[in-house]
Order: C-alpha cells, then sequence, then structure tokens
C-alpha cells in the first residue's frame, strides 16, 4: 500500500513539473536558469557606450533606482552603473 502511495505521489509531482515548465515562455524558463550566472552589460549615454563589461556573477540592479552593480571579471572590483543597459547572459 505504502509502495502504491509513493508512485502516486511521484507521477503527481512529475505531472505538475512538467505542465508547470511547458507554461513558461521560453524567455521566462531562461530568466530561472540564469539566476546568478555571469552576464554581460553595455551602458550607453548620448548615445555613447559609457562602460561594457562582463560580470563575475550575477548583474544586480540597485534597488529604487535604474542602476546596475556587479563584479567586473577583469578587475574584480564593484561597478555601479546606470542609463540605458542591455545586458545579456
Amino acid at each position: 500500500m505504502r509502495e502504491l502511495l509513493l508512485i502516486i505521489l511521484a507521477v503527481s509531482v512529475s505531472l505538475i513539473l512538467s505542465v508547470s515548465v511547458t507554461a513558461c515562455t521560453d524567455a521566462k524558463l531562461k530568466q530561472i536558469t540564469t539566476i546568478g550566472s555571469a552576464g554581460h552589460i553595455v551602458c550607453y549615454s548620448g548615445g555613447k557606450t559609457i562602460y561594457e563589461g562582463d560580470s563575475t556573477g550575477k548583474i544586480a540592479t540597485e534597488q529604487g533606482s535604474d542602476g546596475w552593480f556587479l563584479e567586473d571579471a577583469n578587475t574584480h572590483k564593484l561597478v555601479r552603473v546606470s542609463g540605458d543597459c542591455v545586458i545579456t547572459n
């Protein structure tokens, strides 16, 4: 009896997970799977590049502002930027 309940539970969880994953758009799924991943950021001001670099990990948003912060992969320094930024993972 216990084995049957475990099988039913496992099948139920599998169905829920498969429906949840297939209901996600590609963009939503990518957003979930890249959490904490390194990224590339390019920021512009007046149409000119003011910063371009790679992060060692997650590029995070500054709470309450339009800025971003990251650890630069080349210098290992904290970088804070704001402006028109394009971030790719």
